[in-house]
């Protein structure tokens, strides 16, 4: 599906090369997946249906963004820094989790450490941070709706993985520390 994804992107570059957010949105979706293969097996991972829908629509919603393009709110350089100031802390979100990153929410140890000690789902600030540059050179009503749908399947897995590791007393002495979950001063 990256495959496809990436080659379709990738088309619409060579088509307008102007428009770097698509690169970039490429670019994130492979480091999400690629890391996902090199995760150390979990203590516990939540295998429930509404977790995995989470998961894995939140992982694959790239897959129904529009590519072709969209009313630019923003230049295109602009959507393209906030992409890559996303991307930049989303590695450095999982640089700090080293091989603790999962696609699942599930039980790899708790890292208090790197990105981790600003707030408790560093890599979905990074996430949000990237899609709002796409969204804002690339907005259309379906991008709109992707992005909405993608923000309440990522709250639902921020859920999902809090409850599990709330069962771990590391994570909760973690927790009391790290106030905000994704937004600090707001989630």
């Amino acid at each position: 599906m990256l495959g496809v994804f990436s080659y379709m992107a990738i088309l619409q570059w060579l088509a307008d090369p102007g428009r770097i957010t698509l690169l970039l949105l490429v670019v994130a979706g492979c480091f999400t997946v690629g890391l996902s293969l090199f995760s150390r097996v979990p203590v516990r991972r939540d295998w429930t249906p509404f977790t995995y829908i989470c998961s894995m629509g939140a992982t694959y919603y790239f897959l129904a963004v529009r590519l072709g393009p969209g009313v630019q709110i923003v230049p295109e350089a602009v959507g393209a820094a906030f992409q890559v100031a996303g991307i930049c802390w989303q590695l450095f979100a999982k640089a700090s989790l080293r091989r603790s990153f999962g696609i699942l929410p599930a039980n790899r140890g708790v890292v208090s450490t790197g990105a981790y000690r600003f707030i408790r789902h560093p890599m979905y600030l990074g996430y949000f941070i990237a899609d709002v540059g796409f969204l804002l050179s690339n907005f259309g009503i379906q991008n709109l709706l992707v992005y909405v749908i993608l923000s309440a399947l990522q709250a639902g897995r921020i859920a999902r993985e809090e409850r599990l590791l709330s069962n771990d007393a590391l994570y909760r002495a973690y927790r009391s520390k790290v106030r905000y979950r994704v937004l600090p001063g707001l989630y």
